[in-house]
C-alpha cells in the first residue's frame, strides 16, 4: 500500500490515502496509521467498501471493543459490536439511533474507563440539491489546553470533575438499568493522553455536573468557560461526509458534535464501533 498522510490544515485531523481497509493491513502499515491517529486526533479514509465483519476486525486492531449502551437497541444483525446511527425508519420503526451526538461531548465520558476512540463508517449521507448535509465538527481539547494562560493551567491541574450519566438530555431517555450501571464518576479536568503524554481539557458542559472543591455556582461558571474555550473556531475541524468515508477520533484529546441540518427524505446511515479505553489520568 502506498500510504500518504495529508493533514487537514486545521488544529487536528488528517486524511489517510492509499489504504484499502477491505484488504489485509501489514503490521508496518498499521503502525503508521496508529501513529497518525495518536498525533492528529482525527483520521479518515475515503472511498472505502467494507463489510461489517471487516469494520469490527479493523477496530480490534486498536484493542478491545467497548459496547455502547445503544447497541442492545440498534445494532447490526449478527454484529453486536456495531451500533447503527441513522434517521431511517423501517415500517415506522427507527433502524438506528437518530439525533445522536448533537451536543459537544466526548463519548461515554460518564464511564469509569471511557473509550480510547470511536470509528464511524458512512454508508448513506444526506444531501439537498447536491449540497452535502450532516457534517461532524471536531474540537482539539489538546490545542485548547495549550492555549490557556499558565496561571489558569496551574489552577486546573489536579482538579477533578464529576461526570453524571443522567445530566445530559438525550434523544432517547436512558433505561433504569442503564442508569444503574453508570453511576457518577470522577475524572481529572486536565487529562493526559495515555500514549503521547499530551495534556488536554476533559470538560463537557452537559456531562460535568460538579467540580470537587468548588461550590455549585463557581463550578458551573468554570465548566461553562472551559467548554466554550474548547470549541473556539481555531480549534475545530469540520468533516464533510461522503459515502464510503471511515473516520475515527480520539476520545481523550478530541470532542465532537453532529450537525443536525437534515431530516427525511434526506437519509443518513452510519455504522459505529467503539474501542475500549483506560482510566483517565
Amino acid at each position: 500500500m502506498n500510504l500518504e498522510i495529508v493533514p487537514t490544515g486545521a488544529a487536528l485531523g488528517a486524511e489517510i490515502r492509499g489504504v484499502d481497509l477491505a484488504q489485509p493491513i501489514d503490521e508496518a502499515t498499521f503502525a503508521t496509521i496508529e501513529r497518525a491517529y495518536d498525533e492528529h486526533g482525527v483520521i479518515f479514509f475515503r472511498d472505502q467498501r467494507i463489510t461489517a465483519e471487516q469494520h469490527v476486525a479493523f477496530t480490534r486492531r486498536f484493542g478491545e471493543i467497548a459496547y455502547n449502551i445503544f447497541g442492545q437497541r440498534w445494532s447490526v444483525p449478527g454484529c453486536p459490536e456495531i451500533v447503527v446511527v441513522s434517521n431511517i425508519t423501517d415500517d415506522g420503526k427507527p433502524i438506528g439511533i437518530r439525533r445522536a451526538g448533537e451536543y459537544w461531548h466526548s463519548d461515554m465520558c460518564y464511564t469509569a474507563r471511557p473509550p480510547r476512540g470511536t470509528i464511524l463508517y458512512a454508508i448513506e449521507t444526506p444531501e439537498l440539491l447536491g449540497l452535502p448535509l450532516g457534517d461532524t465538527e471536531f474540537a482539539s481539547a489538546a490545542a485548547a489546553w495549550d492555549a490557556l494562560p499558565e496561571s489558569l493551567q496551574q489552577r486546573l491541574l489536579g482538579r477533578r470533575a464529576v461526570f453524571d450519566f443522567t445530566a445530559r438530555k438525550r434523544a432517547f431517555p436512558p433505561k433504569p438499568e442503564e442508569i444503574l450501571v453508570n453511576p457518577p464518576v470522577r475524572h481529572p479536568i486536565v487529562r493526559t493522553h495515555p500514549r503521547t503524554g499530551r495534556k488536554c481539557l476533559y470538560v463537557m458542559r452537559d456531562d460535568c455536573a460538579a467540580i470537587e472543591g468548588l461550590d455549585a455556582e463557581e463550578a458551573e461558571a468554570l465548566i461553562a468557560a472551559l467548554a466554550d474555550h474548547i470549541v473556539k473556531p481555531q480549534f475545530i475541524y469540520r468533516h464533510r461526509w461522503r459515502p464510503g468515508d471511515l473516520l475515527m477520533w480520539d476520545n481523550c484529546t478530541v470532542q465532537h458534535r453532529a450537525i443536525q441540518d437534515y431530516d427525511l427524505p434526506q437519509r443518513r446511515k452510519m455504522h459505529r464501533t467503539t474501542m475500549g479505553g483506560s482510566v483517565p489520568v
